[in-house]
């Protein structure tokens, strides 16, 4: 599978002054795990952010992602949508559990999907993208304990280390374009790149 998704490059790590903390910010097709203190911040227009918190070993993490493709349903768990969903959400619970995270502990918050790219609203891609995060962490058994989906507005979700706490902004007015014009290029990454079917999921 050609994945598109990585882990978030060093260059995103920060100081963030107004929380007075070291952070790190995830773009679109990003993950992050950590069991330090960093804050994980990333901004959601139509894509979904999974936060996910192991509270006894105290390991966290946040991956920022979009379906590729528009006609994904809920019935079609084997599309290539889904398994490149399924796949994003892997790669984050992996990592987790490479640094110490017991899955059977791990609990979920769910933010994004807004309806925030014109001409996409009758797609319902926002839904799209909820629904499936929704439905993969029930087959998952992780249970989700708080959300903040769907509307028609971008978000800044802010991850901080104390009991997986998550702040989120509502962005109500856009001063640029810069969060529509992210994924959108996403997308079009997205939509360009080839799924190895190869590659097993677990």
């Amino acid at each position: 599978m050609q994945s598109n998704f990585d882990a978030s490059p060093e260059a995103n790590l920060y100081f963030d002054r107004y929380f007075n903390c070291n952070a790190v910010k995830i773009l679109p097709g990003e993950f992050y795990a950590t069991a330090n203190d960093h804050l994980i911040v990333t901004v959601l227009g139509s894509c979904i952010a999974t936060c996910l918190f192991d509270p006894v070993n105290n390991v966290r993490g946040m991956n920022h992602f979009l379906l590729p493709r528009d006609d994904v349903d809920n019935s079609a768990l084997l599309s290539e949508s889904a398994r490149y969903g399924t796949y994003a959400m892997e790669l984050l619970i992996n990592e987790m559990l490479k640094l110490g995270a017991d899955k059977k502990q791990i609990v979920a918050k769910v933010f994004g999907g807004g309806n925030v790219m014109k001409g996409l609203i009758n797609n319902n891609i926002g839904q799209k993208n909820v629904d499936f995060a929704f439905d993969y962490l029930k087959n998952e058994s992780i249970p989700i304990i708080a959300n903040d989906v769907l509307s028609d507005y971008p978000r800044k979700v802010y991850f901080f280390e104390q009991d997986g706490l998550v702040k989120v902004k509502k962005i109500k007015a856009l001063h640029n374009t810069t969060i529509i014009d992210r994924e959108s290029e996403y997308r079009i990454r997205l939509k360009n790149s080839s799924m190895d079917n190869s590659v097993d999921l677990f």
